[in-house]
């Protein structure tokens, strides 16, 4: 009894770790057929507000476990998808912080 009232006292001096906040970012992943985008290995051209990258194309039954997930500003955003040129995909979306939203290509 004296032990355990010991180890209670103790363990109430240890120093309690503060979280902090999660970043301000909402991540896009970016699924479609096999066929057309070779499961990553033809990227598609992403422009969100003016900011252009590639990104890899998963297909839809693997998104949730090995999407590559792209992070990008909170808020209203202008995003245009790529693909040999072509817009396959325009759209205003607005993202919430730590939302993934997943866009589905033709």
């Amino acid at each position: 009894m004296v032990i355990a009232s010991i180890l209670v006292g103790c363990k109430s001096s240890f120093p309690v770790a503060q979280q902090s906040g999660k970043e301000d970012m909402a991540y896009l992943v970016f699924v479609g057929p096999r066929q057309t985008y070779g499961n990553g290995s033809k990227p598609v051209q992403v422009d969100v507000d003016g900011k252009q990258f590639d990104a890899k194309v998963v297909k839809p039954k693997t998104a949730n476990r090995k999407g590559i997930q792209y992070g990008v500003a909170t808020g209203r955003r202008n995003v245009t998808v790529k693909f040999n040129g072509q817009t396959i995909y325009q759209k205003q979306l607005f993202l919430s912080s730590q939302e993934t939203k997943i866009i589905t290509l033709p």
